[in-house]
């Protein structure tokens, strides 16, 4: 089951709820494109590969191109989503609640970004909408066991994997030109580096684009009184629609957590720029084909770690690294919570 543009921009005219939801959701897209996208184009701009507004146009067209190609060759990530918790039965009450959820993702992802911390929009959105979903059924009955299985994977996957992949990675990189004159080297990695970041922007467009789509997806069923959909194709129009809103939130507020990941907690070169790259967009390739959600940030920044730790654990600002690790235990709980009673509290009021 799909839907047009026509359609939609008929149906959202005529329905508020649905405007609403609408607004709502490209909030939380615009939030990801804010806090989450740079992380894809950190090291690149950090090593001075690429100029910060290339790199933010760089990740806008390879945001949209991995949500049309990944889309295409399997789209099981957006599905996994949208079936990881149940909004069925009445709606109306389905969608009040997936509105608080998205408008508890949106507090909790822009408190964090004021601090500079690279919290996971991932996470936030599966806590979010399951936080909903426990306060829709009044108990865990609104949550699907086997499809939360798979979150649990990209959580192992996105953090130890990145790790010792970025480990591995530079630590190759480092045989294979052992004997090779540095500064012949330098100009190759530096074009490699940008490579990397648009690589790492596509694998960001293939797994958050689907999740965001997935739940815009299931906004518009409820907001149509669909709520028992289980099947969907998602449109060219939406593909457009969120990689333009991710490139716009990039541009706006994306300089911060560029920082504090490309700068801050690794002094990179340019080949470990391109290692951390490699290693992340490996493995969020593998995760993309496998319709396993995994946090992007979880990997980049894991991947950093591990090509900061193969030289020396001293070159990793451990200090920067708590603070990320405090946001990412917080982040399911607080952001669950937060939903679970803002749900909870919208449905008392309408």
């Amino acid at each position: 089951m799909t839907i047009s543009l026509s359609e939609f921009l008929s149906q959202m005219i005529s329905n508020p709820a649905l405007l609403i939801t609408v607004v709502l959701t490209l909030g939380v897209i615009l939030v990801n494109g804010w806090t989450d996208a740079p992380n894809a184009i950190a090291t690149c701009v950090s090593t001075r590969s690429i100029s910060p507004k290339a790199a933010v146009f760089m990740a806008a067209l390879f945001n949209f191109l991995g949500v049309l190609v990944m889309t295409l060759v399997n789209k099981t990530v957006a599905e996994t989503i949208y079936n990881m918790v149940d909004f069925g039965g009445n709606p109306t009450e389905a969608l009040i609640a997936l509105c608080a959820a998205l408008f508890a993702i949106v507090v909790w992802a822009t408190g964090a970004s004021l601090f500079g911390i690279p919290t996971s929009e991932s996470h936030a959105l599966i806590a979010g909408v399951s936080g909903a979903a426990i306060a829709l059924h009044s108990g865990l009955s609104g949550i699907n066991g086997a499809a939360w299985i798979k979150v649990i994977y990209g959580l192992v996957l996105s953090t130890g994997l990145g790790f010792g992949a970025g480990w591995i990675s530079v630590k190759t990189i480092e045989f294979i030109c052992k004997s090779i004159d540095r500064r012949r080297t330098t100009s190759f990695f530096k074009n490699a580096q940008v490579a990397g970041g648009a690589a790492m922007a596509f694998m960001h467009g293939a797994q958050d684009g689907q999740k965001f789509m997935g739940v815009f997806m299931l906004g518009v069923f409820l907001a149509k009184g669909q709520a028992n959909v289980t099947s969907f194709d998602i449109p060219i129009w939406l593909m457009i629609l969120c990689s333009a809103v991710m490139g716009l939130g990039t541009s706006i507020g994306g300089y911060r957590i560029i920082k504090a990941v490309g700068m801050d907690m690794v002094k990179l070169e340019t080949y470990q720029g391109f290692a951390a790259d490699l290693a992340a967009a490996g493995c969020l390739l593998l995760s993309s084909l496998t319709g396993i959600p995994v946090s992007t940030t979880h990997t980049k920044t894991t991947s950093i770690m591990g090509v900061g730790a193969a030289k020396r654990l001293s070159s990793v600002n451990w200090g920067v690294v708590r603070e990320m690790i405090y946001a990412w235990v917080l982040t399911f709980p607080g952001c669950g919570l937060i939903s679970y009673f803002m749900a909870k509290l919208f449905m008392m009021i309408f």
